[in-house]
């Protein structure tokens, strides 16, 4: 039995950070997992430029209330859920995915959480577990399922290649260009398709 796994942002919604980047024309916060590798280093980097500005919980959220799935991503999501179980792993916080998650039919989301001060300040997170996307597949194939997974940044790699099939999808060319070995699509039918390929191959 397979299970898929989806990465969130820029598979099924836009980057949040980018977004609140472009509300509040800090530069700084379009970075992501696309661009620095380490995720540490990517947080601590982006808590101390809302330090800076003075910004908490309460602006950022107000940016991810304008924010609806990207064109198709709803409808490609309830055709993935009727061939197959989907979970959407990712490094987002609990306190950015709910409303999203909303606009998603609400589909499973394993993810991370933000420490906050009562004034509403981001004073750090705690992720579920470390290179949780990683464990969350080799859990899953310890339970007996197989897995696919699909991404598109630098913390998608280890559960792509840790699965029995795995793709990326929008991935920048940089990404691709490191790993011309794990097929590559741009367009939901292509991933679809492909994740039908896979459980259909599994069949026979």
């Amino acid at each position: 039995m397979y299970i898929t796994c989806l990465d969130l942002e820029g598979v099924l919604v836009p980057e949040i950070w980018i977004a609140f980047a472009e509300e509040t024309g800090i530069p700084e916060l379009r970075l992501t997992t696309r661009d620095i590798s380490d995720y540490d280093i990517l947080m601590n980097k982006r808590l101390s430029i809302l330090a800076e500005h003075n910004l908490g919980l309460a602006e950022i959220q107000r940016t991810i209330a304008k924010i609806d799935p990207l064109p198709g991503a709803k409808d490609f999501l309830d055709k993935l859920r009727r061939i197959t179980q989907v979970i959407i792993l990712s490094d987002t916080f609990t306190q950015f995915a709910a409303p999203l998650m909303e606009k998603l039919g609400m589909p499973t989301i394993f993810c991370n959480e933000l420490v906050t001060a009562p004034d509403g300040r981001i004073t750090g997170y705690r992720l579920r577990q470390s290179n949780g996307k990683f464990h969350a597949v080799k859990g899953l194939q310890s339970m007996g399922f197989d897995t696919i997974a699909s991404g598109d940044s630098f913390n998608d790699l280890a559960m792509i290649t840790a699965s029995q099939a795995g793709f990326l999808f929008r991935a920048p060319e940089h990404i691709q260009a490191e790993h011309p070995d794990i097929p590559a699509f741009t367009e939901y039918d292509e991933l679809l398709a492909a994740v039908q390929k896979t459980i259909q191959g599994s069949a026979q």
